[in-house]
């Protein structure tokens, strides 16, 4: 297995929901950060029909809140939503729209997307918003990058990525991530509520139950801890 490219400056991250990254990149974006790289968070939901009890309209500003401050453990400042409705996001052209206009606004090089597949692990299926959002936005990629698909974003000037790098379990690039498991932890940590309403187990068993999933050896790579990505290739 490879190490993924570094040789760039700027990355964005795009997500259906608060605690995506969290469950699954976040120590390879403190990696990142650490070499001086600018990173920044673009969420499709507020993640507002996320919480058991909790109405949209509470849970969506405190779920808002609770990723800000968890791209802050990692050293991401900037951190955009977009509005769309949690648990009803369509893979649509207003979707691509959006997140192409996202990729011309911050101009990365690299852009890391969650797992699209139709499964989680054989016999647990995925989101439909995660598969709706990491679809649409591997697509908005190329879109950014021509300047006739999307004429009313003619205002912003086309984009072209480098490299998007998918997290999930298809992997053929992978990062040590081993000197940054703690920001990785206070990362998760940020998303208090949220994951005292998913379980009762107490919090720090909870953060270092996922992160440990999320980061442990692979095979092939000489790292005892490590985020594992599919990688895809685009015309810079």
């Amino acid at each position: 297995m490879e190490q993924i490219p570094e040789d760039w400056q700027r990355g964005i991250v795009i997500v259906a929901h608060p605690d995506d990254i969290e469950y699954g990149a976040a120590a390879a974006v403190a990696r990142w950060t650490a070499q001086g790289k600018d990173i920044r968070y673009v969420l499709v939901t507020s993640g507002e029909a996320g919480m058991a009890g909790v109405p949209p309209a509470e849970a969506g500003p405190l779920r808002e809140a609770e990723e800000i401050a968890a791209a802050k453990a990692v050293g991401v400042h900037v951190v955009e939503f977009l509005g769309h409705p949690d648990g009803r996001v369509v893979e649509s052209l207003e979707l691509r729209r959006d997140l192409a206009a996202a990729i011309r606004r911050h101009q990365p090089e690299m852009v890391v997307l969650f797992n699209f597949g139709d499964t989680w692990a054989p016999g647990y299926a995925n989101s439909a918003d995660h598969r709706a959002v990491g679809r649409a936005a591997l697509d908005a990629i190329s879109d950014a990058g021509n300047e006739w698909i999307f004429p009313e974003l003619a205002e912003q000037a086309p984009w072209s990525a480098r490299w998007a790098a998918v997290a999930g379990p298809k992997t053929t690039h992978a990062v040590d991530v081993s000197a940054h498991l703690d920001q990785a932890f206070a990362s998760l940590a940020e998303h208090r509520r949220y994951l005292e309403i998913l379980s009762d187990e107490p919090l720090d068993d909870q953060v270092r139950f996922i992160v440990d999933r999320a980061t442990g050896p692979l095979e092939g790579f000489p790292a005892e801890h490590a985020v594992g990505f599919e990688l895809y290739y685009f015309a810079s």
